[in-house]
Protein backbone atom coordinates (compact mmCIF):
# COMPACT_ATOMS: atom_id res chain seq x y z
CA UNK A 1 0.00 0.00 0.00
CA UNK A 2 3.22 2.44 0.52
CA UNK A 3 3.83 2.54 -2.94
CA UNK A 4 -0.09 3.55 -3.90
CA UNK A 5 0.67 7.20 -1.72
CA UNK A 6 1.06 10.11 -3.88
CA UNK A 7 1.60 13.78 -3.41
CA UNK A 8 0.16 16.59 -5.50
CA UNK A 9 2.46 18.78 -7.16
CA UNK A 10 0.62 22.00 -7.17
CA UNK A 11 -0.68 22.19 -3.12
CA UNK A 12 1.05 19.13 -1.62
CA UNK A 13 -2.12 17.27 -0.80
CA UNK A 14 -1.61 13.25 -0.28
CA UNK A 15 -3.89 11.33 -1.87
CA UNK A 16 -4.22 7.40 -3.70
CA UNK A 17 -5.21 9.01 -6.76
CA UNK A 18 -3.57 10.15 -9.83
CA UNK A 19 -5.26 13.68 -9.81
CA UNK A 20 -5.56 15.56 -6.64
CA UNK A 21 -9.08 15.95 -5.59
CA UNK A 22 -8.70 19.40 -4.47
CA UNK A 23 -6.86 20.88 -7.53
CA UNK A 24 -6.95 18.49 -9.96
CA UNK A 25 -3.11 18.65 -10.97
CA UNK A 26 -1.03 15.73 -11.51
CA UNK A 27 0.37 13.49 -8.20
CA UNK A 28 3.51 11.95 -7.91
CA UNK A 29 5.05 8.79 -6.33
CA UNK A 30 6.27 10.29 -3.14
CA UNK A 31 8.81 7.50 -2.32
CA UNK A 32 12.21 7.33 -4.78
CA UNK A 33 13.78 4.20 -6.95
CA UNK A 34 14.98 1.48 -5.02
CA UNK A 35 18.80 1.52 -5.25
CA UNK A 36 20.65 -1.19 -8.01
CA UNK A 37 24.10 -1.57 -8.34
CA UNK A 38 23.46 -2.20 -11.95
CA UNK A 39 21.45 1.47 -12.32
CA UNK A 40 21.59 2.20 -16.49
CA UNK A 41 20.53 5.47 -15.88
CA UNK A 42 21.99 6.20 -12.39
CA UNK A 43 24.70 8.81 -14.26
CA UNK A 44 22.06 10.44 -15.90
CA UNK A 45 19.68 11.54 -12.59
CA UNK A 46 23.37 12.44 -11.00
CA UNK A 47 23.92 15.12 -13.72
CA UNK A 48 20.19 15.93 -14.32
CA UNK A 49 20.35 16.41 -10.31
CA UNK A 50 23.72 18.66 -10.52
CA UNK A 51 21.93 20.90 -13.31
CA UNK A 52 18.79 21.42 -11.00
CA UNK A 53 21.03 22.25 -7.53
CA UNK A 54 22.87 24.79 -10.06
CA UNK A 55 19.34 26.72 -11.54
Amino acid sequence: MKFRMRRCNQCGEYTLQNICPDCNEKTGVIFPARYSPEDKYGKYRRILKKQQKMN
